[in-house]
Parts: structure tokens; sequence; C-alpha cells
């Protein structure tokens, strides 16, 4: 038996998607810039996906970006943003853990001689208001907030941060990174008070990458990729009409039936949480129930080492994370900013891992897992003792 446990590092494509990313590339495989007729059934497909997804957060089909993921979007949100907005202002805010896509970014804008405020987080990985708030000043251009943390699914009062920017300054523009929340939650951005918005297919059951910047037709950003002034000349390349048209069918699909798959993931969720917490130094982090997101869980096991752990639940075909996949193992820093961030014990900080779920996951699965998890644990640990 196998237990596909790492659904926030990528998910399974629908079978739905698989057969239109088929069609385009087997049949409508026509260049979307091209006047003859295969051109035009290629713009077709982009025009029904975006049309799509524009109906899925009730917003102007124009203000969706196609992108080639996640990390192109945040960089294109930021990037773009304090370059077409900085005049005078030269001040953005961020949290202290972002995924790399936003916090690298933060980064070099540093280097480019932008100033940055980085937020800190409570125990459970929610950021102050309060602090907020104190750190907007008035050469602020731009705040950066993620929806749904990657490590532990911290969920950030995302309505509470847009009201609060917009009533201090209501030119501060307001980024959400929603990879891990878009899918998972009903996210209508014009409600929100959110300007700019990241997206990943390959989070949501579609192509990996696939993805989109919602930019509000009101905000101005520079484009971060130029050439043959494809999509209005905000994205420049030959569109990929196979992920893009993917990515539309995963967004329908996602949303369909959409409150009965977050219930039950939810479910599955707290299952498997007052389940593993039974054993004995084995602890969840962050939030739990209905409090965070319903498909990520972060536990750590005292004197497990999580990568000895990883591989030994590898063997049995249950695959899970010790942290974010989207960072390579070259350039991970030792601990992660999350987990220090939150306050956990250091002796637990290499005994982490994340275990998400999707849709598609059984309780089967997750009764496998758990199995094999309270036989594998007690070796490890005997493992790990000197």
């Amino acid at each position: 038996m196998e237990a596909y446990l790492d659904n926030s590092a990528t998910t399974k494509v629908y079978d739905e998607v698989l057969d239109i990313m088929n069609k385009c590339m087997a049949e409508d495989f026509g260049n979307p810039s091209s006047l003859h007729h295969k051109g035009i059934i290629a713009e077709q497909y982009i025009k029904e996906a975006k049309s799509a997804i524009a109906k899925s957060m009730k917003v102007n089909e124009k203000e969706i970006i196609f992108t080639s993921g996640g990390t192109e979007s945040n960089n294109m949100a930021l990037i773009g943003a304090v370059m077409a907005n900085r005049r005078n202002k030269n001040h953005i805010i961020t949290t202290s853990i972002e995924h790399k896509s936003v916090g690298a970014v933060a980064g070099f804008l540093e280097d480019m001689g932008f100033e940055v405020t980085y937020l800190d987080v409570d125990n459970l990985g929610y950021i102050s208001l309060e602090q907020l708030k104190n750190a907007i000043k008035d050469t602020t251009i731009l705040v950066s907030v993620m929806y749904v943390n990657n490590e532990i699914g911290a969920v950030e009062p995302i309505e509470e941060i847009g009201k609060l920017i917009k009533s201090i300054n209501p030119d501060i523009l307001f980024h959400v990174d929603a990879i891990q929340a878009f899918g998972k939650y009903r996210i209508y951005p014009k409600k929100l008070n959110i300007d700019m918005m990241s997206v990943s297919g390959h989070k949501i059951h579609g192509p990996k990458g696939s993805g989109f910047l919602y930019v509000n037709e009101k905000v101005k950003i520079k484009p971060i990729i130029y050439g043959g002034g494809q999509q209005s000349g905000m994205r420049s390349g030959t569109e990929n009409v196979p992920a893009i048209a993917g990515l539309g069918v995963a967004v329908e699909k996602t949303y369909t039936d959409f409150d009965e798959k977050q219930k039950r993931m939810y479910e599955l969720k707290e299952y498997f949480t007052d389940e593993i917490t039974k054993l004995d130094g084995v602890y969840v982090n962050g939030a739990k129930g209905r409090e965070s997101a319903p498909h990520i869980v972060s536990v750590s096991f005292e004197n497990v080492r999580s990568s000895n752990l990883l591989n030994a639940l590898s063997e049995k075909g249950i695959y899970v994370s010790s942290g974010s996949a989207c960072t390579s193992n070259e350039h991970k820093q030792k601990y992660s900013a999350t987990l220090t961030g939150i306050g956990v014990r250091r002796d637990l900080l290499e005994s982490t891992v994340r275990f998400s779920f999707s849709e598609d996951t059984t309780k089967e699965e997750i009764d496998y897992a758990l199995d094999v998890i309270r036989e594998t644990v007690p070796i490890q640990r005997r493992f790990t003792r000197k």
C-alpha cells in the first residue's frame, strides 16, 4: 500500500486536466499569436481558462496574468509593483515566515536599496495587527503576507489585514501569496482588499509550471519579462497553452463540490491529529482543527531526526516532507524560519515532518501511515539515542 501525504509539495493532476493538455499538444497545438485557424483555437483555450479563473474569484478576466507558477507570480508582484510605484517611496512590509519566493525577493530588493520590515509571528504563526499598524510609514509601497503558511498551515487574518492597510493609506498595495490557500478556501480579492494574489497550478491538481497572478485593474505594475508583448505586454513569451488549459480545468474542478471537499479534509486532518498526538513525545505545531488550513499538519517527533523518519516512511510507501519541498537541499537554511519563528524547541527543529492532504486522500491512507509511524518511531528513537 502507498500513502501520498505530501500534497503541499505537489498534487496528482485530475484526469480531465491530463485529457485537455494532451489534446492541446497533440491536436490543437497552434501558437495563440498566430492569425490562422490553429492559432485561434489555441487562443480560445486561454480565454476559457481565464474566464473560469476569473469566475472563481469574482474578478475581471483582464486582471489575470498567466505565469509559470507561484515563484514567478510572487516575483512579478513584488518587483513589478515596487518598480512601478516607488516614486519617493522605498518601504516594503512582509513577514518572517514567508516562502522563499517572497523572502528572497525581499532580500533582493533590500540589496537594491529598499527598506524591508519583517513582521514577527506568535506561537501559532499569526502576525500582530498592532505590529503591522506600527510598521506602516509614509514611504510604504507594499505589504505582502501569505494567506496560508506552507509549513504549519497557519491562516493569516487576511481580511483584517486588508482593512487595516487601506484604512491607513488606500494607496499601499496589498499582495497575498495564496499558493497554499487557493482551492482550500473561497477567495474573493476585491472583498478582501487584495491588490495582487499569487496562485500555483500544481497545488490544486493542475500541471506543474502553471500559475497566475491576479492584479487589480487599478494597480500599476511593471513587467519583469520583456519580449513579444503577449498578455498585453505584462508577460512576454508564447503562452504555455496546454498548462494554461489544464490550470483552467483544475480551478473549475477544485471549486466543484467545494464545501464537501473542504469538510472532508478537515475531518481527516482532525482524525490524524487526534491519533498522532496519542504517541509519547509527539507534538503538533501551530493551530489545530478549523483554526488552521484543512490540509497541513506539522508534527515534531522527540528524539527522531526528520530526515531519517522521512526515509523510513518512504521505504514503506508513505510520502511526506521534512519542510517546504520547494527549497533545494543545497540552499536550505539550517533551521526553518517558520518553526523558529513560532518558538519550536531547538531540539525539535530537526525532528519535524509535514503531512499534507488533498481531496484524494483517504482514511485508509491515514490509517496505514499511522500504523507505520507507531511501529517506526520507537525504532528510530533507539537509533537516535546515544
